[in-house]
């Protein structure tokens, strides 16, 4: 089964690392994709632009509405993501606690709905 990893954390945790943490942290982000690869479950993932670059889309009235910014004002904003293969939920989270990210913010973990 398939898992989406969803990666939130707050767009200045990164920003207020050295430069050398930043580097090792990144290092950490590397190392775990190989991991992740090497055990045949890396199905997709990457990180994201800040959410300063997003724009939201709305159909109302058929009427379409933009609106420069992410969707919601949130403490953590996603980052990034991993879609990942699993054996079960259990397996999920063990790779999702893997993830940097989860000592600064929150992993999502979602199972794919999958049609057809």
């Amino acid at each position: 089964m398939q898992y989406m990893l969803l990666i939130y954390d707050t767009e200045g945790s990164l920003a207020a690392l050295s430069e050398a943490e930043r580097n090792a942290f990144m290092g950490e982000y590397f190392s775990y994709t190989e991991a992740l690869r090497g055990a045949g479950k890396f199905v997709a993932g990457d990180a994201l632009q800040p959410t300063a670059t997003a724009t939201s889309v709305r159909l109302r009235g058929g009427e379409r509405l933009v609106t420069d910014g992410p969707f919601a004002e949130t403490k953590e904003q996603l980052g990034g993501y991993y879609l990942i293969e699993a054996e079960s939920l259990d397996e999920a989270l063990e790779w999702a606690a893997k993830i940097p990210s989860a000592r600064l913010g929150t992993i999502e973990v979602r199972p794919v709905m999958v049609y057809g």
